[in-house]
């Protein structure tokens, strides 16, 4: 069996067991994922089987040292000393350089490292990498180990801690240590001499454990730049060129050879009296499983189809998350059907080492045909509504037949490399085979990369597309050029590097496509959640939800690409060792510590304040002013506490960051400075409290009602209902009147005019009988009524009043109006109105029939000398000539009473 099929099997059968319990669909998401990566990784590893299998034998590899051995070792030490193989058989497997017997994890052993064993590992992987004739597949099993070991040792650095620390603060009790000349106490002498011995000897085992973890740490770094040399090599490797006629023929033969070697294996296998009974005895049972499976394959798609068109005839919310769901039975019931006839075959056992190579990448390749054309049919569906990219009609047709097409090029090209690994098949050989592969998936790459960056947008020409638009189009291009590219570098020779641009981009298209149909489902079920799917469109969620996604997208992404799985833990130990600030260090477990803490205290904060402002406040005489410092001062408080407490539990240093305390406090100085006058000035005005939330203020020209402060500004809701946002340092600096500070009693204005001739005793008696019986009027302090002067129409009278609560200042003096106005008109008191006398130059033009002019008129020359000059002014009442002759007409003055008027019609 080759390397393929006994990496992907158990991953296979590890994904059926997820599918096949309840609601296995759902779960069914990140197995997807992780095949995704499966067939990256396996295709890689069978083309890199084959590869090796090509190479001459005269270099043998050398594997990893037995450390499993018996207890003597002698005989296993030197065979590695002088680089023999261990040989470690796998069954069917037909790789040259043999995998090495992985010693005991030494994580299963005590807490203390067992050094001598380290030191004989260590040894031996230094002499393997220096002679550089283990092959790939051993250095990574010899990685893993000292892997393993460096875990290890990270954990023994840490040993003795609390007793370390135990004893630095007794040293630290003794005082300094005297200086040159300076003697001390005896006792303390010698005290300090003991503390000092107890710390070196807490100290060493973890100073060991850190210099071995150096010295794995160094040792895992040469393997990998060792492994990623071979890389490079195997990929600008020159090779024969497949378009050359000598190689076609015997590529010919190979491949027709390995069929008939299969079909030899089953015929000799079939022919065996014992596989026959045991094949007549299981035949029931195979018989169902054989119904079972060929109905899965042949019938589930239709079924699910079924389903799938019933739920879309009656949309309702929910509905796209559901037709999501059984649309993944069209991928896992053709092959669950697959495996069982796979199951099927084994169970007959006529399958030989070569038909169980390929026999075991079946599901992988049904899995790349069977997916991509789910995720073709998902992303471009016929339902303009559904699909992802905006396409026509056609070009969606077309992209999903190219999608289904690139995942029947992507599984015949698994089942040739596992062919050809398993065969051993020359290197002009697998050229050869592996070059229509290539060709046919850099055409059919190029079509998809055509109806990427050149499909037909929806919008207007004249607009500028969008971002997503954009990209879409330079993705298009890309691809393009990759398709192009892959097949020229194999016609050259290049066929590994071919290989790993071509199916590496099909992968990465596959991977956005099921990132970008995972988002719409986070989406539709957050609709569901909220109901409301325009809601869900608009909402945070989901997008962070995608982010993580995305997040998690990335390993896989790496790995389609070439990457190790070891190389993701190396980074992920990397990350989890953190970085360096000072002499602090901060890991990610910090940085998580700090967040969890921080976040209980901010709701621990919150609750205080909900608690004291709901239950506790409003039993107090405290104004609402002061309650809402209060409570803003407790919010402020225990923030501060808050990540005070979670930095210390994190185990941050802030002595470490007085560099950067300074250099933060320089920027305050120059450029901050603005923001920290105002928190300041926010802070002064939750202490001193000029003004507070809910007061009536005037600022700068702004008046309204002070709705929030906050540490920077404070938010003032005018009369029309408009916000105005004001820094806190204009309040604190400028002139700010504030109208209800300290009590709500304000005063009242009410200007009266009444008509010459009226008694001004009666006014003033009638005002002040009004203004005493509205409600709102304060009786002590008394209101007045003043007698304020003659004015040019009436005479002038003032009612002054203070009311309870200056906020109905509009409302109380609107009701005082109507009250003297009902009032006046019962005692007779007239209201005058503005009088003016119009003198007429020439009154005779009024007269009827007066057209002309009178007898006895002046001439037209003293006339018009008469008309005072252009541009001087008029005598106040006069009229010009030009208004006289306007109201002299008849149809100025009065209109027919039949006459619709135009304008009025209009205005209304």
């Amino acid at each position: 069996m080759s390397v393929v099929s006994a990496t992907m099997r158990p991953a296979f059968a590890g994904c059926w067991r997820n599918l096949c319990v309840p609601g296995g669909a759902f779960r069914a998401l990140p197995v997807i994922l992780l095949v995704l990566a499966l067939l990256s990784s396996g295709a890689a590893m069978a083309q890199q089987s084959g590869s090796t299998a090509g190479q001459p034998q005269s270099e043998a590899p050398v594997a990893a040292p037995v450390e499993g051995a018996p207890a003597d070792g002698a005989a296993a030490d030197a065979a590695a000393a002088d680089g023999a193989i261990v040989d470690t058989p796998v069954p069917g497997t037909a790789v040259p350089g043999l995998l090495p017997v992985l010693e005991p994890s030494p994580s299963q052993a005590a807490d203390t490292p067992d050094y001598a064993r380290w030191e004989a590992t260590a040894t031996r992987a230094e002499e393997a990498i220096q002679a550089g004739r283990a092959s790939t597949v051993a250095l990574e099993e010899l990685r893993a180990q000292i892997a393993d070991w460096r875990a290890q040792f990270q954990s023994a650095q840490d040993a003795n801690a609390a007793r370390i620390r135990t004893l630095r603060q007794q040293i630290d009790v003794l005082g300094p240590e005297p200086k040159e000349g300076e003697t001390e106490a005896p006792e303390i002498a010698r005290r300090r001499a003991e503390l000092n011995s107890q710390l070196s000897t807490a100290q060493a085992p973890g100073i060991r454990a850190e210099e071995a973890y150096r010295q794995a740490d160094g040792i895992i770094r040469e393997i990998d730049r060792l492994v990623r040399e071979r890389q490079a090599d195997a990929l600008l490797e020159l090779g024969s060129s497949p378009l050359n006629p000598r190689h076609w023929g015997p590529a010919l033969e190979a491949i027709t050879q390995s069929v008939m070697t299969i079909q030899s294996e089953v015929a000799s296998a079939w022919g065996r009296p014992a596989q026959q009974r045991e094949a007549n005895d299981n035949l029931p049972r195979i018989l169902i499983f054989f119904a079972i499976g060929a109905l899965l394959i042949l019938r589930s798609r239709r079924w699910v189809e079924t389903l799938i068109t019933r739920l879309q005839a009656r949309p309702r919310l929910g509905t796209s998350v559901a037709i999501f769901a059984l649309s993944l039975g069209q991928v896992g019931l053709p092959i669950l059907g697959i495996y069982l006839l796979t199951r099927i075959v084994y169970a007959l056992g006529i399958v030989g080492l070569r038909g169980d190579a390929v026999l075991s990448v079946l599901p992988i390749a049904a899995l790349a045909i069977l997916g991509a054309t789910w995720i073709g049919r998902m992303t471009l569906s016929s339902d303009l509504s559904s699909r992802l990219v905006d396409l026509t009609p056609e070009r969606a047709w077309q992209g999903r037949w190219s999608a289904t097409l690139l995942g029947w090029t992507y599984a015949v090209w698994i089942v040739l490399a596992t062919l050809a690994a398993s065969e051993n098949y020359s290197e002009p050989t697998r050229a050869v085979l592996n070059f229509g592969v290539l060709v046919v998936g850099g055409l059919l790459l190029f079509r998809l990369g055509q109806i990427l960056a050149n499909r037909t947008r929806p919008e207007p020409a004249e607009e500028e597309p969008s971002y997503r638009d954009r990209l879409l189009t330079l993705l298009g291009r890309g691809v393009i050029a990759i398709s192009i590219l892959a097949p020229l570098l194999a016609a050259v020779g290049f066929g590994m590097f071919s290989a790993a641009l071509l199916f590496p981009t099909i992968l990465t298209l596959g991977l956005l496509a099921l990132m970008g149909l995972l988002q719409k489902l986070v989406v539709d079920i957050y609709a569901v959640l909220v109901r409301g799917e325009d809601r869900a469109r608009d909402a945070l969620i989901p997008v962070l939800i995608g982010f993580a996604l995305s997040l998690a997208a990335l390993p896989v992404a790496a790995l389609i690409w070439g990457a190790r799985v070891s190389d993701l833990t190396e980074l992920w130990a990397r990350f989890s060792e953190g970085f360096q600030i000072g002499e602090t260090r901060i890991s990610p477990t910090d940085f998580v510590t700090f967040v969890v803490v921080f976040v209980l205290g901010y709701l621990a904060t919150r609750l205080v304040q909900g608690t004291i402002r709901n239950s506790v406040l409003p039993k107090t005489k405290i104004d609402v002013g002061g309650r809402n410092a209060i409570v803003a001062g407790l919010g402020y408080v225990g923030i501060f506490l808050a990540a005070v407490v979670a930095i210390t539990m994190a185990g941050i240093d802030l002595s470490s960051l007085a560099i950067v305390a300074g250099a933060l406090s320089v920027g305050i100085g120059f450029g901050l400075q603005n923001i920290v006058s105002n928190f300041v000035s926010g802070i002064i005005l939750l202490i001193e409290r000029p003004v507070s939330e809910g007061d009536w203020i005037e600022v700068g020209g702004t008046m309204g009602y002070v709705r929030a402060i906050s540490v920077r500004s404070t938010r003032i809701e005018t009369f029309d209902r408009t916000d105005v946002i004001v820094p806190n340092a204009d309040l604190i600096s400028g002139t700010v009147t504030n109208y209800t500070l300290g009590n709500l009693i304000g005063r009242v204005i009410v200007p009266v005019g009444v008509a010459y001739g009226t008694d001004t005793r009666k006014v003033e008696k009638v005002l002040q009988e009004i203004v005493q019986a509205h409600p709102m009027v304060l009786a002590n302090p008394r209101p007045g009524v003043l007698f304020q002067g003659f004015g040019a129409d009436s005479m002038d009278f003032e009612i002054r009043a203070i009311l309870r609560d200056v906020n109905f200042l509009l409302p109380t003096k609107s009701e005082l109006n109507h009250a003297i106005a009902k009032r006046f008109a019962e005692e007779g008191i007239e209201i005058p109105f503005a009088q003016r006398d119009v003198w007429l130059r020439n009154p005779e033009v009024l007269q009827p029939g007066g057209g002309g002019a009178p007898a006895g008129a002046p001439p037209a020359e003293e006339e018009q000398a008469s008309k005072p000059e252009e541009g001087t002014a008029r005598p106040e009442g006069e009229m010009s000539s030009d208004v006289a002759d306007e109201i002299a007409r008849p149809s100025a003055l009065t209109a027919a009473p039949d006459t619709p008027d135009p304008a009025g019609e209009k205005s209304q």
